[in-house]
């Protein structure tokens, strides 16, 4: 399998925080994200424009990106008609393949670790439906997180 790890986020509809987007689903297999999990064993990112902050090099290239606190990822849109997109975890020679909803609100992301250099290609391969098998692989094994009504 190319796919190792699957994380998907939403945004919960109480959540005052319009970037704010909670992991419902997992494989709970990659350590990156669970190092961000909270005292509570909650994981949530945000999703939205890339933050000034984050640089000019980032700012030119990406579309969007992902964070908490710090960038986590940018997210690349190749071709922005169709709903996906790629990344690589900040500090780690991982891929990721990022699947959104036409609103923004869930984001499904599929980590390919150790192939950060291949990412675009990785991202065709998604797009031409080569991943689709595996892709269901991951969703079926996922572990519904529990997630409490949000106040942020």
């Amino acid at each position: 399998m190319i796919l190792t790890d699957y994380y998907r986020f939403e945004h919960l509809p109480d959540c005052k925080s319009k970037t704010r987007r909670d992991c419902t689903n997992s494989t709970k297999g990659y350590p990156e994200f669970e190092g961000l999990r909270n005292k509570g064993g909650e994981l949530f990112v945000h999703y939205g424009d890339v933050p000034m902050q984050f640089g000019g090099d980032a700012h030119r290239k990406a579309d969007k990106a992902i964070s908490k606190t710090k960038n986590i990822s940018s997210v690349f849109f190749p071709d922005v008609t169709l709903q996906f997109a790629h990344g690589d975890f900040k500090g780690t020679a991982d891929a990721l393949l990022i699947v959104i909803t036409p609103d923004e609100s869930v984001l499904e992301i599929f980590v390919v670790r150790g192939q950060k250099c291949h990412s675009l290609n990785l991202w065709q391969m998604l797009c031409d439906g080569e991943l689709d098998y595996e892709i269901a692989a991951m969703r079926g094994s996922a572990i519904t997180e529990s997630v409490m009504k949000k106040q942020e």
